[in-house]
């Protein structure tokens, strides 16, 4: 069992936001290969004006945390998964793949260089972390770049639900998230981009996200913004849209693992028309920050759909869903073999 110590922080009042840590991984691609790579303490970046980054936005990133369990272990969640989607992303934005192995133990590396940011089990809060890749060197034309920096930063984040699991608003706008053949299946920067002013504009009228509908026919449920969404049918069969433009989350993966082999509950990954939606009794939506939050209500131009579960409190699948999840990742539930990635005993 370890013994460090965790940083004077007030966990129950720290919010999702950045806050510097101690050190951060650094690898530089050039003339055709990574180099070793350290850890350094410097957190800022200087590149050239002309970066292809600023200018093309060849950008693409992941996003995990790591927690102490209950018997003060130090681990992260799944990491080969967000690997593997890191190295997909590179791939389709023409990016050097950085070898999935050292993806791994380079968040394992800092992480624990950084351990003492890593949250007391039973606050709520973990220490998120951050790899991400971009293009650093000058590009004027439009092409991709030829040389790459790959890093990881960690900020510890405040618990996500601070007065409990209640239900949010969703609404069906008139935007669209990703066209067929595009890039919504990957962890794009500029797909993050090109949902800024669609959620600004949803909070502007009162609503938490949005959710999108498939962009060629716009009959389709895809996601919202920033996660996946999940619905729960009258016979408790747990549902997920299908799409080529849905980014694979591996937090909804993970649920809809758990929904079949803890709940024994039907699964299904299949096109949802937007038509059915008044027909669920559970909606969620889920990722790595809140794991799962409920829906309440979804709002179709002024036209209301409010699922049986309410605006009061998660569904009764949901909950359960919920917990099961963050007993897995915080060690109070057996994980599956595999799921667990061990920082520190």
């Amino acid at each position: 069992m370890n013994t460090q110590t965790v940083k004077n922080i007030d966990w129950a009042n720290l919010g999702f936001g950045y806050i510097k840590t101690d050190y951060r991984f650094v690898s530089n691609f050039k003339d055709g290969k990574w180099d070793e790579g350290a850890l350094i303490t410097d957190e800022n970046i200087v590149m050239n004006e002309c970066a292809c980054v600023l200018q093309y936005a060849q950008t693409c990133f992941e996003g995990m945390k790591a927690y102490r369990t209950v018997d003060n272990k130090v681990v992260c969640f799944r990491p080969d998964l967000n690997a593997k989607r890191m190295a997909d992303s590179c791939s389709y934005l023409e990016m050097p793949v950085f070898p999935e192995d050292r993806f791994v133990d380079a968040v394992v590396e800092t992480v624990k260089k950084n351990i003492d940011y890593v949250p007391p089990y039973g606050s709520g809060a973990s220490l998120y972390i951050r790899p991400y890749m971009f293009g650093i060197n000058p590009v004027m034309g439009v092409k991709p770049a030829s040389e790459f920096q790959f890093r990881i930063f960690t900020s510890p984040v405040g618990p996500y639900f601070k007065k409990g699991l209640k239900p949010i608003t969703l609404r069906i706008p008139d935007f669209d998230r990703a066209a067929p053949h595009g890039s919504g299946h990957i962890k794009a920067g500029l797909n993050y981009a090109m949902s800024l002013h669609p959620i600004v504009d949803a909070h502007r009228q009162g609503f938490n996200e949005n959710m999108y509908l498939d962009s060629a026919t716009r009959t389709k449920v895809e996601e919202t913004g920033g996660a996946n969404i999940i619905f729960v049918t009258g016979d408790n069969t747990v549902v997920t849209p299908k799409s080529s433009t849905i980014l694979p989350s591996i937090t909804r993966r993970s649920l809809m693992y758990v929904a079949e082999h803890y709940l024994g509950l039907k699964t299904e990954e299949r096109e949802v028309p937007f038509a059915e939606v008044k027909d669920f009794k559970e909606c969620a939506v889920c990722g790595t920050a809140a794991v799962l939050s409920p829906v309440g209500k979804v709002v179709d131009h002024g036209k209301e759909i409010l699922f049986p579960s309410g605006m009061e409190k998660p569904g009764e699948i949901t909950q359960k869903l919920y917990e099961l999840l963050t007993g897995i990742q915080l060690g109070t539930v057996k994980a599956p073999d595999g799921w667990i990635k061990v920082i520190q005993e």
